[in-house]
């Protein structure tokens, strides 16, 4: 295929919407546009929170058609989106239900009975992170699928960009970045921790082979309405996988901050780091790329100030979150914080009334109006990424010199400033499309359009994407005092509800 003829089509699914974003060769590198955005509206079915499967599937098939309207060619297409959420198909191949929501509260028992002194089977918290190197946490697909009442239904558990997949190629597979997520992944030796699923009585083999990302699916076997089928790719299939692959850095000494609903904070190694230091921060090995690891620690991220617009709007205010998130700027700094790592904060509904009860718990003070909730949050999440970016660096024993900061929060100069305040070092901010970066990438090179290396790879993003740099200000101190505000809360425990 010649270099001029590449057009790819990369399919990003977020908790909030997702978008068809078309990718193409040019003279200096690619180019990326989006073609069509679709609204991902969660519902609650049989008593579990549920993703639409099937309406994100139809946006897809429109995004596509929108990609070859006029007769354009599509030559190949990937999914990417959020981890650890799964579809169970049953004997015919058929989607027995909507994949279940992480912050569904059905994993509450199975966790709980888990982290517990003793586990279950011989399994507690130590031993499944030393089996596989994923920080346990509640969401973990090892967790959703003990509290799973259709297994005795199913044959095959596909993550969920593996579903799109499957249904727009009709091949099954597990992709390998994703599957890093589940807490049922040995990242040392790419294979499932079979001993710690058995124990828990995980019936690991009902996921389809493992599949690197770049592997070829074979051509779209459904009608897509376009000149000739493109092929199905897989992977890289959990965004932030395909974000990191995206990050613009030249060389070595990088802190990654990949920023949507969540925050992904942490370094890029060679190797999986599983040490007790690494499970008590709150890492987790996930994999990467052309064989790297993202070394990371989940941060909540604009989750907190998407769910106090939702509100807001539902209150019938208007609500422009980038003039209010302006108007923060304005607000005086670390004054109101709150711990984002509370997992008070997970399920959604009544959020601004939690931010205002968390903020006097935890500085003795409540924000003032939207803005100052606004406020409150950005410089809550930049403390809680301050933390992850120097925890990962001590943890491992990298140096960190730049943090790069890809994903939603490049669009607002307010918070990328914090961030390069809260960690004391220069931040890089863009692209924010990386994960349709990355999946653009990995795409490219798997059509043999380009057979770049991972760092050949980042280059093309640096010259096809606006990126902005922010220096740090002189108020380590300030930092330092915040720092023992939110620790301190957290030393009390939980006590939001």
């Amino acid at each position: 295929m010649s270099g001029g003829g590449c057009r790819v089509a990369a399919v990003d699914l977020g908790a909030a919407s997702g978008r068809v974003v078309i990718g193409y060769r040019t003279d200096r590198g690619f180019s990326l546009r989006e073609v069509h955005r679709f609204p991902n509206q969660p519902r609650t079915a049989g008593g579990v929170l549920r993703w639409d499967a099937r309406a994100l599937f139809a946006g897809i098939l429109d995004g596509l058609r929108a990609a070859g309207a006029g007769g354009e060619p599509v030559d190949s297409v990937s999914v990417d989106g959020w981890g650890v959420d799964y579809g169970l198909l049953d004997g015919d191949g058929r989607l027995i239900a909507d994949p279940a929501n992480y912050r569904d509260g059905r994993t509450r028992a199975p966790f709980s009975a888990v982290t517990i002194e003793g586990g279950v089977g011989g399994v507690d918290a130590a031993r499944l992170y030393q089996a596989t190197g994923t920080a346990v946490h509640s969401f973990n697909t090892v967790f959703q699928l003990m509290a799973e009442r259709d297994l005795d239904r199913a044959r095959h558990v596909l993550l969920v960009p593996d579903l799109m997949t499957y249904w727009l190629s009709g091949q099954l597979g597990t992709e390998l970045t994703n599957a890093s997520t589940t807490g049922l992944l040995d990242t040392r030796v790419m294979s499932w921790a079979d001993r710690v699923a058995e124990a828990l009585a995980v019936p690991v083999k009902m996921f389809p082979a493992l599949q690197p990302a770049g592997a070829l699916a074979g051509p779209a076997a459904c009608d897509l309405g376009l000149a000739r089928p493109p092929q199905v790719i897989v992977g890289p299939s959990h965004d932030t996988a395909a974000a990191v692959a995206a990050v613009p850095a030249d060389g070595e000494g990088f802190a990654f901050v990949s920023t949507g609903t969540w925050a992904l904070a942490g370094v890029e190694l060679p190797a999986p780091v599983v040490t007790d230091a690494a499970r008590e921060a709150g890492f987790s090995n996930e994999v990467g790329i052309d064989g790297t690891i993202r070394f990371l620690r989940n941060v909540t991220g604009f989750w907190l100030l998407q769910e106090c617009a939702r509100e807001w709007r539902a209150d019938g205010r208007g609500v422009d979150l980038g003039q209010l998130t302006r108007a923060a700027s304005d607000v005086r700094g670390l004054r109101a914080l709150v711990d984002v790592q509370d997992p008070a904060f997970v399920a959604p509904g009544g959020m601004t009334a939690r931010i205002v009860r968390a903020c006097l718990r935890t500085s003795g003070v409540t924000p003032d109006g939207e803005a100052g909730i606004v406020r409150c949050i950005l410089d809550s999440m930049a403390v809680a990424i301050r933390h992850a970016v120097r925890d990962a660096a001590r943890v491992t024993g990298r140096p960190v010199r730049t943090v790069h900061v890809v994903g939603g929060g490049v669009a607002s100069p307010v918070f990328c400033q914090l961030v390069a305040d809260a960690c004391g070092l220069p931040v890089v901010a863009g692209p924010t499309e990386a994960a349709s970066w990355g999946n653009v990438l990995v795409q490219a090179r798997a059509l043999g359009v380009t057979g770049a290396s991972l760092p050949e790879l980042r280059s093309f993003v640096r010259r096809g994407t606006r990126l902005d740099s922010y220096q740090p200000d002189e108020q380590e101190e300030a930092w330092e005092r915040a720092d023992e505000i939110v620790l301190a809360s957290r030393d009390r425990g939980p006590g939001l509800s």
